[in-house]
């Protein structure tokens, strides 16, 4: 939208936006297409990120973090989704593991972890999906007993992003014997040469490939009882409630910013391609159609923003983020595919950017809450009491 500046957005946002675009253009970009074929990217860009403050922007300076907000988090997580970069999980990494930490852990647990963290050293993952369990975490059936002064857990996880290079992972189990909200707890294992911990294979996906989505195995995995994370065990259900609303708008706001490289694409490629001896862009079916595009991603770009800054002001709630969620998503996906029907045969050649959007973006619908519970989410908030 030409002359549009959402209000959160500042001078300081905006530097540190183009300096994560240049560093993504010159130490990711290059790499994506190997790191994508081989499903793993390389370890070590995690400290090249960690060292020029691209991992953990908004966790305090008193913790090894840029000292920032989610706004700032936020415009690197932007500039990656612009970049078409699928392999780089730090929404998981700085926007939610470094959170839960930052929000429930113990003095001790984030003068431990959250360096190690911010200066790439250590990876971190949660661990929440099972084979049976996706979005009812309350049929997981990874538990955790004590034993002397550790936690002995046994259970397995998938879809774990970040689980091949995690040294940090956030296990969500079971801590109590039945199968409520109040028996689950969330315990922090450190993976390097740990007993009993192992990691599956690394699952190739539809997009997104290079990210390091794996499954792990726990048997008989010993942890010490001081990596629990909260003041008791039980509070885990409701931790991850509390953070949902703003890894839900992580989600919506990269799906805006892929909308719009989207139609940056297409717009270039139809004022180039001819057909019947004219431009596409000439053809009033494709101006109609990238209108209609362009009206529903400049909705979405306002409604995020406004969504952006009420986490920054006040928090967000869960029906309005699970809103942003499931509608920012959705719009992508179509934005997506109505740009790749207009780049016509040359939209299924992986060589254009527009076809490589296409697999990595139908992911959005399912994490974060498939977009199904996100309706029920808000359906819920429109009708208290209902189950």
């Amino acid at each position: 939208m030409d002359g549009y500046r959402a209000s959160w957005m500042t001078s300081e946002l905006e530097l540190l936006r183009d300096s994560a675009r240049r560093f993504f253009e010159a130490e990711f970009v290059p790499n994506e297409e190997r790191w994508s074929k081989a499903m793993l990217m390389d370890r070590d860009a995690w400290n090249k990120a960690g060292a020029v403050g691209l991992l953990c922007a908004s966790i305090p300076e008193e913790y090894g973090g840029g000292g920032g907000t989610a706004a700032h988090d936020l415009v690197i997580f932007g500039e990656q989704a612009r970049c078409l970069i699928g392999s780089f999980a730090n929404t998981v990494h700085s926007g939610i593991v470094a959170h839960y930490l930052l929000a429930y852990g113990s003095e001790e647990q984030k003068r431990k972890w959250l360096p190690k963290m911010a200066s790439g050293e250590m990876v971190g993952a949660i661990a929440m999906s099972e084979p049976d369990a996706g979005s009812d975490l309350r049929n997981i059936r990874t538990r955790a007993r004590v034993d002397g002064d550790h936690y002995v857990i046994n259970g397995s996880k998938t879809f774990i992003t970040n689980g091949y290079h995690a040294d940090l992972v956030c296990v969500v189990c079971k801590t109590g014997p039945g199968n409520s909200a109040r028996d689950i707890s969330i315990i922090v294992a450190e993976t390097r040469d740990l007993p009993g911990f192992r990691r599956g294979r690394v699952l190739e996906k539809i997009g997104n490939k290079g990210t390091d989505t794996a499954e792990l195995f726990f048997d008989e995995m010993r942890v010490p009882l001081e990596n629990l994370l909260g003041p008791e065990e039980g509070k885990g259900f409701g931790q991850l409630m509390e953070q949902l609303p703003i890894e839900r708008l992580y989600i919506a706001y990269n799906a805006v910013n892929q909308m719009e490289r989207a139609l940056q694409e297409t717009v270039a490629y139809v004022q180039d391609r001819k057909v019947f001896g004219q431009h596409l862009s000439e053809l009033q079916n494709t101006r109609f159609k990238l209108a209609e595009c362009q009206t529903e991603a400049s909705i979405a770009r306002v409604f995020v923003d406004h969504c952006i800054e009420r986490e920054i002001n006040e928090g967000l709630d869960t029906a309005t983020a699970a809103m942003a969620k499931w509608w920012a998503t959705q719009k992508c996906f179509e934005i997506v595919d109505q740009c790749l029907q207009l780049h016509g045969g040359n939209g299924f050649i992986m060589d254009y950017p527009i076809a490589r959007m296409y697999a990595n973006v139908r992911v959005g619908r399912i994490y974060g809450g498939s977009n199904e519970i996100m309706k029920e989410v808000i359906a819920r908030s429109m009708f208290p009491g209902t189950r």
